[in-house]
C-alpha cells in the first residue's frame, strides 16, 4: 500500500522501479499518520513541530522516559520500530549515530521488520554516507523509498521550525519529503542521490568545528590582551573575522544570552556528537584522499575535551577547555 490515499492515484512500483516511477500527487495523504523514532534533544522539538502542524505523530524511543510526554499530550506511542513501521507509512528517524541507524532499521524489531510497499522513510541523522547508500539499498529492496536528509541549525531551530535539511535521494521523491519537512525546517535543500545529505552535512559541522576552535582562540586571546569579551565580539562581528560562532553562538560566557555558554554550556550541540560528526569526516577524507589538516585537528581537540569531561557539554565548550588547558 502505498502513503496514505495517495495510493488511490499511483499505479503500483516494483522493488526496482519504486524509487524512479512515482510523479503522482500526495496531497490526499498530507495528514496521515507519521512515524517518528528518536525523541532525544533534536527528535523531540521535531516531532512537536510535526504534531503543530496537525500530523498523526506515532512516536518511538529506546529510552520510554522520552515518550512519557508524546504520550501525555494525547500521541501514540509503540513499543518499537517495527510497530511503528505497522502503523505509519511515512517515517522519519533521528538517531546518533551509524550503529544506533542500523540497528533501528535493520535489528531484530527494526523497520524493515514489518515496513509497508511504497513507505517512504527519512533519515535525519547524522551518519557515515556508506551506511545512508547501505540502509537505502535493504530499504529497496523491501519496495520502499529511503532517503538521508540530515539537518543544520541545533536545538533553537529545532523548536523554532528553522532547521536546514540537506537531503539525498531519488528526486522524484523529493516533494514527498519535502512536505513533512518544511513543517520543521525553513530550508530544505536537495543535494543528489542518497549520501549526498550526510556528505553536505558532514562538511558543514567539519566548518562548523574549525569556526568554533578558530572564535574561542580569538576571544581567548584577546581577553588575557586586556579587552573587553563584548567589545571584541562586537568588534569580530563588523569586521572580517565575523562567522556564526561569533555572531549568533558566541562561546564565551556573558557575550550573548539564550546561548549554551550563558547556561554552563547545557543543552545544544554536545562535544561528543561534535567529535562523531569529524570522526565521519575523517573517514570520508580518507576514503576520498582529501587532506583535511585542520578538520583533523579539531577532530583531536573534541576528542580530547571528551576524555576531560566535557562530553556532555556543548561543543562550544571549547572555550572554556581552552581557558584551562594551558599547556595544549
Amino acid at each position: 500500500m502505498f502513503r496514505g490515499s495517495a495510493s488511490l492515484l499511483c499505479k503500483p512500483r516494483t522493488v526496482h522501479t519504486a524509487s524512479l516511477a512515482l510523479v503522482c500527487s500526495r496531497a490526499m495523504a498530507s495528514k496521515t499518520p507519521v512515524g517518528f523514532i528518536g525523541l532525544g534533544n533534536m527528535g523531540n522539538p521535531m516531532a512537536k513541530n510535526l504534531v503543530k502542524q496537525g500530523y498523526p505523530v506515532i512516536a518511538y524511543d529506546v529510552f520510554p522516559e522520552a515518550c512519557k510526554e508524546f504520550q501525555d499530550s494525547g500521541a501514540q506511542v509503540t513499543d518499537s520500530p517495527a510497530d511503528v513501521a505497522e502503523r505509519a507509512d511515512r517515517i522519519i528517524t533521528m538517531l546518533p549515530s551509524s550503529p544506533n541507524a542500523v540497528e533501528v532499521y535493520m535489528g531484530a524489531n527494526g523497520i524493515l521488520k514489518k515496513v509497508k510497499k511504497g513507505s517512504l522513510l527519512i533519515d535525519s541523522s547524522t551518519i557515515d554516507p556508506a551506511v545512508s547508500k547501505e540502509l537505502a539499498i535493504a530499504v529497496e529492496k523491501m519496495g520502499a523509498v529511503f532517503m538521508d536528509a540530515p539537518v543544520s541549525g541545533g536545538v533553537g531551530a529545532a523548536r523554532a521550525g528553522n532547521l536546514t535539511f540537506m537531503v539525498g535521494g531519488v528526486e522524484q521523491e523529493f516533494d514527498a519529503a519535502k512536505e513533512l519537512l518544511t513543517c520543521m525546517g525553513s530550508n530544505v535543500v536537495y543535494c543528489g542521490e542518497v549520501g549526498t545529505g550526510q556528505a553536505a552535512k558532514i562538511c558543514n559541522n567539519m566548518l562548523l568545528a574549525i569556526g568554533m576552535i578558530g572564535t574561542a582562540e580569538a576571544m581567548n586571546l584577546g581577553i588575557r590582551l586586556g579587552l573587553d569579551p563584548k567589545l571584541l565580539a562586537k568588534i569580530l562581528n563588523m569586521s572580517s573575522g565575523r562567522c556564526w560562532s561569533s555572531d549568533t553562538y558566541n562561546p564565551v560566557p556573558g557575550v550573548m544570552e539564550g546561548v549554551p555558554s550563558a547556561n554552563n554550556y547545557q543543552g545544544g550541540f554536545g562535544t561528543t556528537l561534535m567529535a562523531k560528526d569529524l570522526g565521519l569526516a575523517q573517514i570520508s577524507a580518507t576514503n576520498t584522499k582529501t587532506p583535511v589538516p585542520l578538520g583533523s585537528l579539531a577532530h583531536q581537540i573534541y576528542r580530547m575535551m571528551c576524555a576531560k569531561g566535557y562530553a556532555l557539554k556543548d561543543f562550544s565548550a571549547v572555550f572554556q577547555f581552552l581557558r584551562e588547558e594551558e599547556n595544549l
